[in-house]
């Protein structure tokens, strides 16, 4: 059952928003269970950016919905009417040392930053393994933050807490 009135909104940043954050999204509205309540975007996000096929074929290796998950502007969150968000996450070392958006409410920030698995000339077999890991990898971190108490996740405390699990 969840300690908190309503889900926490959470925003994982990246540049394109194809890979890292898209993964972060899916993995934490699956494992979420009613207390949060993923979003990803990009920076800068290519003109008509998809999604990197290779990560939702990891996504879906995995038992996790790609259903909905798109690649966006931040821009998007940043718009009148947009969810407010809670807590926002970059994953990817361009989008942490960019000048992000004044985001309404100001909320707790932290960066997680993970290699890009979609880089290089690698063969496909290859990406699609250094996918795999990424996807671990983000999934280690949020089960440490999905399974925080709720007092651990309360505005005033969010700040400290989403940076203390960037060591993780």
């Amino acid at each position: 059952m969840s300690d908190t009135p309503h889900p926490l909104n959470v925003l994982f940043l990246c540049t394109h928003n194809s890979a890292r954050s898209i993964l972060a999204e899916a993995l934490l509205n699956d494992m979420g269970k009613g207390r949060f309540k993923a979003y990803s975007a990009g920076s800068s996000p290519r003109n008509n950016q998809q999604p990197n096929p290779l990560g939702l074929q990891v996504l879906q290796n995995a038992g996790i919905s790609t259903e909905g998950l798109r690649s966006k502007s931040w821009d998007e969150f940043a718009a009148p009417g947009a969810p407010q968000m809670d807590l926002i996450i970059t994953v990817c070392d361009n989008a942490a040392g960019e000048v992000c958006p004044i985001w309404p409410g100001h909320p707790a920030t932290a960066h997680w930053g993970y290699a890009d698995p979609s880089e290089g000339d690698a063969p496909e077999a290859q990406k699609l393994e250094a996918f795999r890991q990424t996807l671990h990898a983000i999934k280690r971190r949020l089960e440490l933050l999905v399974n925080l108490p709720g007092d651990k996740l309360d505005k005033a405390r969010m700040q400290g807490t989403a940076r203390e699990l960037s060591a993780q």
